[in-house]
């Protein structure tokens, strides 16, 4: 069975090969904004699919933006399962979306091999401008997910994920 590809229709604006999608947030960034389901949802929605595949066939930029994020929101998940209710994990995350972060064509990022180095340093700016906005969203958008609980504690139908590594990969480095 392949994994889950990304239904929104190709776009022809891209940042190194990221495909600059529109985004439904409040954060500032790169990104247009729209009202309806975009890359984030839909990545949310396949991630508990999509988490067991150890190959992914990129398609176009849009996958690039889907793995990106779906290896993001393990590491947000390894941040959740240590909150005691959301407040701490709002805190948590938004520190976890702010901090340095490596973007491709840097030592640590984990997939220099399938990601292209950005042609420019405006270029490598914007990018990770966009994926700071994409990470912001992404963490507030999950927490609702993962705190959707009676007794305000992570859903343990979310943190299970935690230890489990999207194409055998990690954003947080060797080791973590």
């Amino acid at each position: 069975m392949p994994a889950y590809h990304s239904q929104i229709p190709k776009v022809d604006d891209h940042l190194s090969s990221f495909a600059l999608l529109p985004i439904r947030t409040q954060t500032r960034g790169p990104a247009p904004i729209i009202n309806g389901e975009d890359i984030i949802d839909e990545t949310i929605y396949y991630f508990k699919a999509n988490i067991f595949f150890r190959t992914y066939e990129i398609k176009s930029g849009i996958d690039r933006v889907m793995i990106y994020i779906t290896l993001y929101i393990t590491e947000c998940l390894k941040k959740l399962q240590k909150c005691a209710n959301k407040s701490q994990a709002q805190q948590e995350l938004y520190s976890l979306a702010i901090s340095r972060f490596d973007i491709p064509g840097d030592a640590g990022f984990p997939l220099n091999s399938v990601y292209p180095k950005p042609s420019s340093a405006n270029e490598a700016d914007l990018l990770r401008q966009y994926l700071t906005q994409i990470r912001q969203e992404t963490g507030n958008r999950l927490i609702e997910k993962v705190f959707n609980t009676p007794d305000g504690k992570p859903s343990k139908w979310w943190t299970c994920f935690a230890k489990k590594r999207f194409m055998e990969h990690s954003l947080g480095g060797f080791g973590q």
